[in-house]
């Protein structure tokens, strides 16, 4: 592909990076193996990839802010004519956070705790544009204003943690311009963040992208967010670059069969009837010398060659190309992307109130109270679920969707006792769990498990795998000898496709799937009814999700188990769920079936939620509803509808009195003021 040397921007030839090796005897980790891509002025380049193939130490070489056992051995990074590489370190501290500017994946992390913002950026401000006392202040606000930061006078004399996960993310973006860089690395800059917020995040880089003419490199594993937001990517596997094209040639027919499987493995709900693509094995240890394509062991179209040759690049258009040795004669020919999609849409749930339910939840309140002063006097509560009802049916998956915050959590910890109710009824098996004492809680501990959001935080990690699946079973004494609970312990794990040789060794030695999938068969092994299913896939990459999906689906069918199944990945909603429930300042504003409200939400929450996920397929892309400010205290709602001040299509009567459930005729519920109620006596 030729391209005018004037027109680019940045241009990486034979990257080659290490990180240990050489005294202790072992082969070093090869993270970077001749990488090479350039980026134009202005544009977009998207770098993708699972976790593990060398996306962030790559940004991260052409920072050269590499540990201290890391080294570049080979190549070279020219940014607008200068040979990074060659120069020295002082020289290259001016052209960090100046001409190259660098937002982290995690902010948290990234931002001094001790330090108000306004410091933080002001030293930024100091460092690259030469800018200290009152003109350095008035630059910390004109910042802190680019990046959409209300009050920004007030904001930059807060500290880190009184800063939501958006906020924090908007100040990485301040710091990184601070500088006025031509070239932004942005590594995961949403990945923790909820649809609306990472909705924000993006049109602001594209807006401040527009203003200044900068570049952006764009790390990400979210296939969605790289169909809308650049403009060229390049695939990356096992420390190579396996793929390079505009991003409308590689969605239109993605050409090396790994990205062809990155692209099966996204959920969808035309895929409901089948199980998601997967890509067997997991990306291979950097320690090792490569003979023959990298893809091979894990490749649906291997020959027999590829093991043994190294694939050159060939070209698949006029501006893609690809490593892959099935173009070495002529075109190939790959099955349809949407061949495994047959089946219906959105399967059908039942109405939101209907008998039958296995747990029914009514009126379900849980408060914190707010303590102040020596005698921890009570001044006030955090509402954190206000008045939730919801019903969970034999054998189906409800979906509880919301932005962080809103009380997901909590209603799945209540419904558990985990937290014990403020009021309300949490019915199983006719019995209010709400009101049962711990005593004989504990015999209904085994009819309902959860999966929490981390599972590495969630297992004891001096514990062996084997008996931290089989602790359950000792303790609800199920399994009372040892040899018994060793063999439950292996057909769990063969059931989740890790296998028997993991109860010996320890949680830290798994990738996150498979600890994903370790906590998966802790929670089967007191044979349960329920699994509250706490965002089990929000850190995993799109192939390692799918296997997590196919796991969870097929467990479902073959065992009957109801799952709450607590999440903000809407797309894995309209593949998993039988009904949503969409949750907003600790109460439900609309819930029926997953076809319901995701291909006619009627609340304008769901509306703004659904219009800020990133799609793929352009026909599927709808406007974003942009919501201005965050979400409330749920320590001080605010009066009538609690989402009415950041609400496009609020009336006045909104602030007056919070909206009674409304049924549109479909069955579904909706809390809002603008839908009419269908019902005889409303």
């Amino acid at each position: 592909m030729s391209e005018p040397s004037d027109d680019i921007l940045l241009r990486v030839e034979g990257l080659t990076t290490d990180l240990g090796g050489g005294t202790d005897g072992r082969r070093p980790v090869r993270v970077c193996d001749d990488v090479g891509f350039s980026i134009r002025r202005g544009e977009t380049m998207a770098l993708l990839g699972e976790s593990g193939c060398g996306k962030s130490m790559t940004a991260l070489s052409l920072m050269r802010l590499l540990p201290l056992s890391g080294r570049i051995t080979a190549g070279s990074v020219v940014l607008d004519g200068t040979d990074l590489l060659a120069l020295p370190e002082r020289e290259m501290r001016r052209v960090r956070g100046g001409r190259m500017g660098m937002i982290f994946q995690e902010p948290q992390t990234s931002l001094n705790p001790v330090l108000t913002i306004g410091e933080q950026i002001a030293e930024a401000v100091q460092v690259h544009a030469g800018r200290g006392g009152s003109t350095g202040e008035r630059r910390v606000v004109e910042l802190l204003k680019a990046v959409g930061i209300p009050d920004p006078a007030r904001r930059a004399g807060e500290y880190p943690h009184q800063l939501s996960g958006g906020m924090k993310q908007r100040v990485m973006i301040a710091m990184a311009l601070a500088g006025d860089p031509q070239l932004l690395i942005a590594d995961e800059p949403t990945t923790a963040l909820d649809v609306t917020i990472q909705a924000q995040v993006l049109q602001l880089l594209k807006g401040l992208q527009r203003e200044t003419g900068m570049a952006v490199l764009l790390i990400t594993h979210d296939l969605g967010v790289v169909a809308e937001t650049s403009d060229r990517l390049a695939v990356m596997y096992a420390g190579q670059i396996v793929e390079q094209a505009s991003s409308e040639d590689f969605f239109a027919g993605p050409a090396h069969p790994y990205s062809r499987k990155l692209m099966e493995s996204l959920p969808a709900p035309e895929k409901r009837a089948g199980e998601l693509a997967v890509i067997p094995g997991r990306v291979p240890p950097l320690d090792r010398p490569f003979q023959g394509c990298r893809f091979a062991d894990r490749c649906y179209r291997v020959m027999d060659h590829c093991p043994t040759t190294d694939p050159p690049w060939y070209e698949a258009g006029s501006d893609h190309r690809v490593r892959c040795l099935l173009w070495e004669h002529e075109r190939p020919q790959f099955e349809p992307l949407d061949e495994t999609a047959a089946g219906s849409s959105a399967a059908e749930g039942g109405s939101g109130d209907a008998e039958g339910g296995l747990v029914e939840v009514r009126g379900l309140k849980v408060h914190f109270p707010i303590q102040r002063g020596l005698f921890k006097r009570t001044i006030g509560h955090v509402k954190a679920v206000d008045g939730v009802d919801l019903t969970l049916r034999p054998g189906e998956t409800l979906a509880l969707v919301g932005e962080s915050g809103c009380g997901k959590t909590t209603v799945g910890k209540g419904i558990l006792q985990l937290e014990r109710p403020t009021a309300g009824t949490v019915r199983y098996d006719g019995v209010d769990l709400a009101h049962v004492g711990g005593g004989r809680l504990r015999r209904y501990r085994k009819d309902l498990q959860i999966i929490f959001q981390d599972p590495f935080a969630s297992m004891n990690p001096r514990m062996l795998v084997g008996d931290i699946v089989g602790e359950g079973l000792q303790a609800l004494g199920i399994e009372r000898g040892r040899d018994a609970r060793r063999r439950r312990v292996a057909e769990l794990l063969d059931q989740v496709g890790i296998g028997e040789q993991a109860m010996g060794r320890y949680p830290h030695e798994f990738s996150g799937g498979q600890r994903q999938r370790i906590c998966i068969a802790r929670a089967l092994a007191v044979d349960p009814k329920v699994i509250i299913c706490d965002e089990p896939t929000s850190a995993l990459d799109v192939s390692v999700q799918a296997q997590i999906l196919n796991l969870l689906k097929r467990l479902q069918q073959d065992l009957g188990l109801s799952y709450l199944f607590i999440t903000h990945d809407l797309s894995v909603v309209s593949y998993l769920a039988h009904e949503v429930a969409v949750m907003y300042l600790g109460r439900i504003v609309e819930q029926g079936t997953t076809a319901q409200v995701l291909d006619d939400p009627q609340h304008p929450y769901t509306k703004a939620l659904l219009s800020a996920v990133p799609v793929v397929d352009k026909e599927r892309r709808r406007n974003i509803i942009r919501l201005e400010g965050d979400m409330p205290s749920p320590a001080a709602p605010p009066a009538g509808c609690h989402f009415h001040p950041r609400c496009p299509e609020a009336l006045p009567e909104c602030a007056r009195a919070y909206p009674e459930a409304r049924r549109p005729g479909d069955g579904r519920i909706v809390r809002c003021v603008r839908v009419e109620d269908t019902r005889a006596d409303a």
